[in-house]
């Protein structure tokens, strides 16, 4: 006996049940169409009902039904359930007698089914989902074949209307689709000519589908395209796969203006398997696509050039195999191979037993799951050592969780380095490799604490500030290395060296007889430094001046060994350098009054204790006073009078020059006004004035607050203030001699006199120094040197003031010769602006020189000096 094939059947009741939901009919309201077959079925055989009953998997739902009361069975008791079986007619002419139906409660229910008759629905593609069925509650023995053909008729148009339902239905959603779409969808038919344009398609093409109707689809076309176009659709047509949908990859479009565009095209027949109906093609704009794959591309680029290019090292290995997956060039680099030699290769195969330290971290990260941070030193394929610094973290990959290890390394190399240098700087000399004075604060601290006794030198270069100014830093770093050098080998092993400031070195020296072999040592320092030092192919001629003090004979803390030992360094430097000072106390004393000297001058100047005398300057041509010299004074409350050497000096030193010259300037300006308006007035100025950069700003201010005529003004410079920075001095001497200012070069001839200065700035007069002058009756060579300085004046239009005449020969004599002013005690010492104010008023210009001879201020003495920090009798 053949057995049923159970697959087989499983596998059609599956489709069947498919085809049933494809028709998405179940569940769904009623319809005419549908009721009115059913009615006309019930009619035509003279039942009590009649229904479309479609069944599903477990139940039968009655998509029409004429007189029953319920819309739907449980399966397993549905008459329809053995239409559908059978595939064919079901005639049940008393259903009580049949054995298959006579239990069932559709029959045994009162009113129950007697008579029932069932056509199967067929489906288009050969599935039977159901029955059209008419029942009755009376038997009907008498159905004949008649009446089975024209129930199976109306089965047959109850399947037409599913079907044609489900493909109203299909149409229906696709014309939803095809206007929601954004793609563009065009139906051309067999000859090309379009049929169907969506919403989509007009967006894009920038046509109105009414407008291209019946039109041939190459419009959309570019012109150079459309050849190819048509042979695209020829070899569709001819290929058994276009039933489906295909997509035929990129292909430009033109729009309605012109335009092109890049689409992705997919097409399909429609119309049948043998394309009677034509083509629909499916239109893709991609150039966002394109735009973002651009991107992507340009990013994945970017991101390639990153790690190739990261100034730090970075490798990728798989944990399993343990070996490397990607490297950049700086790894690389590090490790001293190239990419090809790294990749699928483990750290033990590449570094042999360090590589397997290397594992460890990795293992070491995959266990602690963050990021695991190590530095050491790792040395390359080609020997160069790296200290490295490197984090490793573990990444999920492909394959599996924790596939991969990250490395990211800095090079530290240089940092270390860097890192070690600044140590050694911040104990070393930069220039001379000596120590520092950080250093040596620690050093001395540490041998004052030791209670061991010492000696500490000051060693300080002379002449160095016209080494540097000459021949430029280069040379004087030269200079100082050498100096550096040379101490080296002098002290060797028995002393510590240190270089504490521009031009100063300090050395401790310890051991017995410590005295005597200190001596010797300074005389040692002073000797070699006398010795010629060759700077940048010069020749340069320097000195020393050394200061010595004794731990703890001198002193017992270290701050207050390092001021014993400056003053006696000051002491050397002050007897002319090339000299040794041993510490001693009168030292201390005259610093302790040094002291409370810069105290009471700080206090005289706020006080206004500081006041202006006035000498005057003869014009030689009219025999009247020209100008007047503003000269400073003080007389302290209880030392007296004080030297203008003295506290113009002190004020330079301590910062004092600045406040003090604006308060004399100022003053200056206003005693002008009490002055004939042809008397000018001359201030001297200190080279310490220039420093700043605040003396034409602050020369403009007193002009202006006062109301002084500016050209009634004489500023005097010395020498030694043209010869220490003589560019950033004739800048601002220009400045002021803009301000309408005459410009004098005071004490000419005492310092480094060089004629260059006078071609580099016009001055207005030239003062020859009365050193000259006092002995211009005797010596030729005073004599030769006025006349030239007269001649040279004469020959650049320059006036020619001589200081210090003190009787008629040499007013005579410099008359003569052509002086055209004079200056000094014969004509007037310096005197208060009242009684000069006074005498000029009185009796004129031609006669206070004589007036003023007779009454010399401060019973005969006259300190002068304006902003000089070395004065002069005259002034």
């Amino acid at each position: 006996m053949d057995l049923p094939d159970l697959d087989k059947h499983a596998r059609d009741e599956d489709r069947r049940l498919e085809a049933l939901a494809d028709l998405a009919v179940l569940d769904t309201p009623v319809e005419a169409e549908f009721d009115d077959l059913t009615a006309l079925a019930a009619s035509t055989f003279g039942v009590e009902s009649a229904a479309i009953s479609l069944v599903d998997h477990d139940r039968q739902w009655f998509k029409s039904r004429v007189n029953l009361s319920f819309a739907e069975t449980p399966r397993d008791i549905a008459f329809c359930h053995y239409t559908v079986e059978q595939r064919d007619l079901l005639v049940v002419n008393d259903a009580a007698q049949d054995p298959r139906f006579r239990d069932n409660p559709l029959v045994t229910a009162k009113g129950g089914i007697r008579f029932y008759a069932g056509a199967p629905l067929i489906l288009d593609d050969g599935s039977c989902i159901g029955s059209l069925c008419v029942i009755d509650p009376a038997p009907r023995p008498d159905f004949d074949e008649k009446g089975a053909g024209l129930l199976k008729g109306l089965a047959s148009l109850a399947s037409s209307l599913l079907i044609a339902r489900r493909e109203r239905l299909t149409g229906e959603i696709a014309a939803k689709v095809i206007n929601a779409t954004t793609d563009a969808i065009v139906a051309a038919d067999r000859e090309g000519k379009i049929v169907l344009m969506n919403g989509g398609a007009e967006d894009m093409f920038g046509h109105p589908a009414a407008d291209v109707l019946g039109k041939s689809i190459e419009i959309l076309m570019p012109e150079r395209y459309r050849h190819g176009h048509k042979e695209r659709l020829d070899r569709a047509s001819a290929s058994s796969q276009m039933g489906k949908l295909r997509t035929f990859g990129e292909l430009p479009v033109q729009t309605a203006d012109g335009e092109e565009l890049l689409t992705d095209m997919s097409l399909a027949r429609w119309g049948g398997d043998d394309c009677a109906g034509g083509f629909a093609a499916i239109f893709r704009d991609i150039r966002e696509r394109k735009a973002l794959e651009t991107d992507r591309n340009h990013t994945r680029n970017l991101l390639d050039a990153i790690v190739a290019n990261l100034p730090s090292l970075l490798f990728v290995k798989d944990l399993s195999t343990k070996k490397y997956v990607l490297v950049n060039d700086k790894a690389c680099e590090i490790i001293g191979l190239p990419e090809s030699e790294v990749i699928g290769r483990s750290d033990r195969e590449l570094f042999g037993a360090i590589g397997e330290e290397f594992e460890r971290r990795d293992l070491k990260a995959a266990q602690t799951k963050r990021p695991f941070r190590y530095e050491s030193t790792f040395v390359s394929k080609n020997g160069q050592s790296f200290d490295i610094r490197t984090s490793r973290i573990v990444m999920d990959g492909p394959d599996r969780p924790g596939q991969y290890v990250l490395g990211v390394g800095e090079d530290m190399t240089d940092f270390r380095r860097t890192e070690a240098e600044k140590k050694w700087l911040a104990r070393y000399d930069e220039l001379t490799g000596l120590l520092n004075r950080t250093s040596l604060s620690e050093l001395l601290a540490d041998c004052v604490g030791e209670g061991t006794p010492f000696a500490m030198l000051c060693v300080n270069l002379d002449r160095f500030r016209a080494v540097n100014e000459q021949f430029g830093q280069a040379a004087g770093d030269a200079v100082l290395q050498e100096i550096g050098t040379r101490l080296q080998i002098l002290c060797g092993a028995q002393a510590t060296i240190a270089r504490v400031g521009g031009d100063e070195f300090i050395i401790l020296l310890k051991g017995d007889r410590l005295e005597s072999r200190t001596i010797q040592l300074a005389q040692k320092i002073v000797s070699t430094a006398a010795a010629p030092i060759v700077a940048n192919g010069t020749f340069c001629h320097i000195g020393a001046s050394v200061g010595v003090a004794f731990f703890p004979e001198d002193a017992s803390f270290p701050q207050a060994l390092r001021d014993r030992v400056e003053l006696a360094l000051d002491r050397a430097k002050k007897q002319g350098g090339g000299r040794i000072c041993l510490f001693d106390a009168t030292l201390d004393a005259q610093v302790r009054d040094r002291r409370m000297l810069e105290s009471d001058l700080r206090i005289a100047i706020d006080r206004d204790d500081i006041v202006l005398h006035y000498q005057p300057v003869m014009s030689v041509r009219t025999g009247m006073v020209s100008s007047v010299e503003a000269l400073a004074r003080w007389e302290h409350e209880t030392r007296g009078p004080i030297s203008p050497e003295i506290f113009i000096a002190l004020a330079e030193d301590c910062g004092l020059i600045d406040k003090l010259g604006c308060k004399l300037l100022n003053r200056a300006c206003e005693d002008m006004l009490a002055l004939p308006d042809t008397v000018r007035v001359a201030v001297n100025l200190s080279p310490q004035q220039f420093k700043s950069g605040d003396l034409v700003p602050t020369v403009r201010a007193a002009l202006k607050r006062t109301g002084a005529d500016p050209r009634r003004l004489q500023l005097e410079v010395t020498e030694r203030l043209v010869i220490e920075n003589a560019q950033q001095t004739f800048a601002q001497l220009e400045a002021l001699r803009s301000l309408g200012i005459q410009i004098l070069m005071d004490d000419f001839g005492v310092g480094h006199s060089s004629l260059s200065y006078f071609q580099m700035f016009p001055f207005d007069k030239v003062k020859i120094d009365k050193s000259f002058i006092a002995d211009i009756e005797t010596s030729k060579t005073a004599r030769a040197i006025v006349e030239a300085v007269i001649g040279l004046a004469h020959q650049l239009s320059m006036g020619i003031v001589a200081e210090g005449v003190e009787c008629e020969e040499q007013r005579s004599l410099l008359t003569e010769l052509g002086c055209t002013h004079l200056q000094g005690y014969f004509f007037g010492k310096p005197a208060p602006l009242q009684k000069v104010a006074q005498l000029v008023a009185r009796k004129g210009a031609p006669a206070v020189a004589g007036a003023l001879r007779r009454n010399p201020p401060h019973g005969g003495h006259a300190f002068t000096s304006g902003m000089r920090s070395a004065g002069s009798t005259t002034g």
